[in-house]
């Protein structure tokens, strides 16, 4: 964060710089929620392709590791992309609750697929997940070669 004086600020102020008093004022968490809900939605991915990979892999194998790695996958691209409701989205994807989704993410967690960040939503792909994402066979999915 970085805090500059305005345009047209009196320079004795700018000498003396921001008192505690003001910092205490200053919100973080408040300021990302606001920019993140000021965000244009245009501005977040396309993540339909990959939601497609992930529901023919669930129609095809059911809860397998490579449909929980993919969901993994992309649970925390949008994530960290700053999507909102993630599991109602990914749910829309495969027809399915969010309920049901969650239950898949925590599996998925379980195995050993993603990582847990307490309190926030995402993670991180593990190493074994990363394995089973590079060997999977798009093409056999119809979904073309690109894997991300």
């Amino acid at each position: 964060m970085t805090i500059e004086p305005t345009d047209g600020a009196f320079p004795g102020d700018v000498l003396r710089g921001i008192s505690t008093t003001i910092l205490r004022r200053i919100n973080p968490i408040a300021a990302m929620g606001e920019a993140k809900a000021n965000a244009p939605e245009a501005d977040l991915p396309d993540f339909a392709p990959r939601g497609e990979i992930m529901r023919r892999l669930f129609e095809g194998e059911g809860v397998s590791p490579a449909y929980l790695v993919t969901l993994a996958s992309l649970y925390k691209d949008m994530a960290d992309s700053g999507a909102k409701s993630l599991a109602p989205d990914l749910a829309g994807f495969i027809g399915r609750r969010p309920e049901t989704i969650r239950g898949h993410l925590k599996q998925a967690r379980r195995d050993g697929y993603l990582t847990t960040v307490t309190g926030k939503a995402g993670g991180e792909l593990t190493a074994e997940a990363q394995t089973i994402l590079d060997a999977l066979d798009l093409e056999a999915l119809g979904v073309g070669s690109s894997r991300r």
